[in-house]
């Protein structure tokens, strides 16, 4: 029987980020170089955009109020293009139309967190960012996450109806200020055994590392 203490990792992330987009595909490539290692993941929230309209807004609006110009994004987004294909990552961000806000998502994978079936957070984490940077997907629009829901086995009926209230809507808030209140003003943001921190699309044998050092720190014989 294995008795290693599993390691609490927890992940600071929002899933219009493009370095969380990388850093969740690094992630998953480290845990599966330390696959004999017990984890658990939990995906905090943090909103890259906090000032979003709740609605969002027009994509080319909110590049040109962000970079200046969409000329000066373009050459910012390739780079990013480039180092997510090199991950194996389709990224297009000539298909996103639209900035969302990311309140919604952010319920969404807490929901899949503590759903009846069993934890379906990473799944919902992943199949929202593949939405975002390879589908160019609305995360703003309520059929969109539903059907998210519904690919990542949720019930579709019942998140349509959650999402149509205000449930967690404060307690998420909450949390994604409390990771700005921690010191944490970057994502992706690893923190591991809630002692050590590491912030950055770090690379995946960098992360594999951390977690082999750390889980063995954690299970280390009591001294006497």
């Amino acid at each position: 029987m294995n008795t290693t203490q599993p390691l609490r990792i927890d992940i600071f992330s929002d899933v219009v980020c493009p370095w969380c987009y990388v850093g969740r595909k690094r992630l998953d490539d480290a845990l599966a170089a330390v696959a004999d290692i017990p984890v658990e993941l939990h995906w905090r929230p943090f909103f890259l955009q906090p000032d979003l309209p709740r609605e969002g807004m027009d994509r080319q609006d909110f590049i040109e109020a962000r970079f200046g110009s969409l000329e000066a994004y373009k050459a910012r987004s390739q780079q990013l293009v480039a180092i997510a294909e090199a991950e194996g990552l389709p990224y297009r961000p000539d298909l996103i139309r639209r900035q969302p806000n990311t309140l919604d998502s952010h319920r969404l994978i807490h929901w899949a967190g503590t759903d009846p079936a069993g934890d379906r957070s990473s799944p919902m984490k992943r199949r929202l960012m593949e939405l975002f940077f390879a589908e160019g997907g609305d995360l703003g629009d309520t059929d969109v996450l539903v059907q998210a829901a519904a690919d990542c086995g949720m019930d579709p009926g019942s998140v349509r109806g959650r999402l149509a209230t205000d449930e967690d809507a404060d307690a998420v808030s909450a949390a994604a200020g409390a990771a700005s209140a921690q010191g944490i003003d970057g994502v992706p943001t690893f923190v591991f055994a809630a002692k050590y921190a590491l912030s950055g699309a770090q690379p995946a044998d960098l992360l594999a590392r951390a977690i082999r050092q750390v889980s063995a720190e954690l299970n280390e014989p009591a001294a006497g």
